[in-house]
């Protein structure tokens, strides 16, 4: 239902981006806080310096996060790239459908609205795939509402694993300086202890790797976690880092991968910080979500490697409890947006 739109936008694309990347921009779950911070975000002048935004929602979820927000904004409906409005004050809004309103509150979880968050993902996710824009930045999806919506996929990173059907994935948070990517992310613990394997790990060393030097790194220097206290003080307090992290260290340093480790994990991110590693490998979400949060929640961000397009996000959810309350913090929102056109122009990491 959507080929006219881009088969009209495909036309006008390459003149447009070779100027400033085309980003596109969608709206989290409407709701969430994710469309106030979109229009919060967007109301910044130094977006419009860096990139040409597009947000994929509907007109309607747009302009309830622009009061929210308290936003002056011409939000307009867009059918082509020609048309886009780049300037502050302006946003451009590709209107794949509109969410059924009465269905939908604020603060609450709706099927209605999970649905649509995922559908605007897989359609900006699909504009990248296809070459109309240059990367795709993401506000807060609602996990249970995609489910509750029938969806299997919990995440971005997993929906858009799934469109892409590509192997090999991970989530990075970024603050700053320090860069943590996941060996695994939404899992129970117990479970991603379990996921701690030599093949696991070398695995992720080597799209770490691979990325990093896609953005510009010449010798990635890659910190492993370790999973146990004290790196197991020699295997006195489990057997994974003798059994498998050590092994895939050994395996990435004998091709050429600068990885070093396993570092316990309560110095590792303190020596990031300090400046010794490029990036940190995390044996589980909260080992590697912590720290980001800690050094810098406002700012953090989360981009995904293996992915066959570039997609930056918010690291933070959808915040239900202060949702249509006007109070949400856009920082996370602008700097993901200015991290997918710095990736997009040939800026890696800066």
């Amino acid at each position: 239902m959507f080929g006219n739109i881009i088969l009209t936008i495909k036309n006008d694309t390459e003149r447009i981006m070779s100027t400033r990347p085309v980003i596109a921009i969608t709206l989290g779950d409407p709701c969430g806080i994710g469309p106030e911070v979109v229009a919060k975000a967007l109301s910044d002048p130094n977006i419009h310096n860096v990139c040409v935004p597009l947000v994929v929602g509907s007109i309607a979820t747009m302009e309830q996060g622009a009061r929210i927000a308290n936003a002056s904004l011409a939000i307009r409906k867009v059918e082509s790239i020609s048309s886009i409005k780049s300037l502050p004050g302006e946003i451009s809004v590709i209107d794949t459908g509109e969410v059924p309103l009465d269905s939908t509150q604020m603060g609450k979880i709706s099927a209605d609205a999970g649905r649509a968050s995922v559908e605007w993902v897989k359609y900006a996710a699909q504009l990248c795939l296809d070459g109309e824009v240059a990367a795709i930045a993401t506000a807060p999806i609602h996990k249970e509402a995609v489910i509750l919506a029938g969806y299997k996929e919990v995440g971005h990173m997993e929906i858009l694993q799934a469109m892409t059907q590509v192997s090999q994935v991970a989530t990075m948070l970024i603050s700053g300086t320090l860069r943590v990517v996941h060996l695994t992310t939404h899992r129970p613990l117990s479970e991603a202890a379990n996921a701690v394997t030599k093949e696991n790990v070398l695995a992720k060393i080597a799209l770490t790797n691979d990325s990093f030097k896609q953005w510009g790194f010449r010798s990635v220097r890659i910190g492993v976690a370790a999973l146990n206290p004290h790196a197991s003080d020699g295997g006195l307090l489990g057997s994974e880092e003798g059994e498998s992290i050590e092994p895939a260290i050994r395996e990435a340093v004998a091709q050429g991968i600068n990885a070093i480790g396993p570092v316990p994990a309560d110095t590792i991110f303190h020596q990031a910080i300090n400046g010794d590693y490029d990036v940190v490998l995390a044996m589980y979400h909260d080992q590697g979500h912590i720290p980001i949060k800690v050094y810098g929640f406002e700012q953090s961000i989360s981009i995904n490697l293996g992915l066959p397009l570039t997609r930056t996000s918010v690291d933070h959810g959808t915040a239900f409890d202060i949702a249509g309350k006007g109070i949400a913090q856009a920082t996370s929102m602008i700097e993901a947006i200015k991290l997918a056109a710095a990736i997009a122009s040939g800026n890696g990491m800066i």
